[in-house]
């Protein structure tokens, strides 16, 4: 997750503005290049769970992270739009096939023994992979030194994990069809349905802090923003876990919709360093703990497809983060900033939050 998440998609966040200079291009354009990641990593997450259900999943297991190392690497190499707009798209293929064959692989290890701490360690990667982002950036070194530097770091995490995983066997996930009668409950397509706007929402702020950042008049470095969300990440999936399992994880995970919201608005109405990294904070709070929980309560609905859910939840999430990018970028190219995106990102979270509530007998 580190690697495939935190680096291999998460990396074009705090290199963004400089890209756009160096580059040339408009917010529009930015939206697109993040918006082709999110579109392979859709297709990828179509067809992962082939992968993810067979019997050569360590094969697919093995490709998929060589695939993270080198789309992150050859980073250094682009230089026109269109090489940016293929490059992104094979990398998102890249990590939703790392996603989906791991998480479909832990799921499983979290039904037969209960170990649903190992959620929280997994999800929390996401951060460690940022802050080793953010690190590497902080010494000035051209765009191609710093894709050439992440790709070097891309791969030092992902051969470490492919030895931790190689010791164990990888069995493959059952098949959709394998639970013959099984009906999809209405609330779970109301939960995927919002995982879709969350999708949108948190990928608007996520994509483009660092350049609300730049744009504010202060001696911050605007990297800074994208640090404090790779910190407020990596406790906050065990902090929202322990609220879960106290108070149950569907009405945990509507407190986390509506707080991620409450950190987007904050984000863009921000006028000084303080409320920006406020904002910060509640988004990096907030959106790897609200996907360990959604993927969470997906599972308690439909364990009898596994590969299905992850699947389904990450396509929808794939959906919501391909058309979030390009939009927000055209929006705030049009309109001369974020906050329509943004209003609009936040009201999407509350809609997601709203759609949890359901009748008792609803949800099975």
């Amino acid at each position: 997750m580190a690697g495939a998440l935190g680096i291999g998609r998460f990396a074009y966040t705090p290199l963004l503005p400089d890209m756009v200079t160096d580059f040339g291009w408009s917010f529009a354009q930015a939206g697109d290049v993040a918006s082709a990641n999110f579109l392979g990593y859709m297709a990828g997450a179509l067809i992962a769970p082939l992968a993810a259900t067979s019997i050569y999943v360590r094969f697919w297991f093995a490709m998929s992270l060589m695939a993270s190392v080198a789309t992150t690497y050859l980073g250094a190499e682009a230089e026109g739009f269109t090489q940016w707009m293929a490059l992104r798209f094979a990398a998102g293929v890249a990590s939703a096939f790392c996603l989906v064959i791991v998480t479909t692989q832990l799921m499983q290890v979290i039904t037969t023994e209960r170990a649903t701490e190992l959620g929280n360690i997994h999800f929390a990667g996401v951060g460690v992979g940022i802050l080793v982002c953010v690190g590497a950036l902080y010494r000035v070194a051209s765009i191609s030194q710093q894709w050439s530097r992440l790709g070097a770091l891309a791969a030092v995490l992902l051969a470490l994990a492919w030895f931790i995983c190689a010791r164990d066997e990888m069995q493959p996930a059952a098949r959709t069809d394998d639970a013959s009668g099984y009906r999809v409950s209405a609330f779970l397509w109301r939960l995927i349905c919002g995982y879709g706007f969350f999708g949108f929402a948190y990928v608007v702020s996520a994509t483009f802090i660092v350049a609300i950042a730049s744009d504010l008049d202060s001696t911050l470095d605007p990297n800074a923003t994208w640090l404090v969300v790779g910190v407020a990440l990596i406790p906050s999936v065990y902090l929202w876990q322990w609220l879960a399992n106290r108070f149950g994880t569907v009405p945990v995970l509507q407190v986390a919709y509506v707080v991620e919201a409450i950190g987007i608005v904050v984000t863009v109405l921000s006028s000084s360093v303080v409320s920006l990294l406020v904002g910060s904070a509640l988004l990096g709070g907030t959106f790897a703990a609200i996907t360990a929980l959604g993927l969470s309560v997906a599972r308690q609905h439909s364990p009898h497809r596994i590969a299905f859910t992850v699947s389904s939840m990450t396509v929808a999430f794939a959906f919501g983060q391909l058309v979030g990018p390009a939009l927000a970028g055209r929006m705030a190219d049009d309109l001369g900033g974020f906050l329509a995106p943004s209003l609009l990102a936040a009201g999407l979270l509350l809609i997601a939050c709203v759609l949890l509530f359901s009748r008792a007998g609803d949800q099975h």
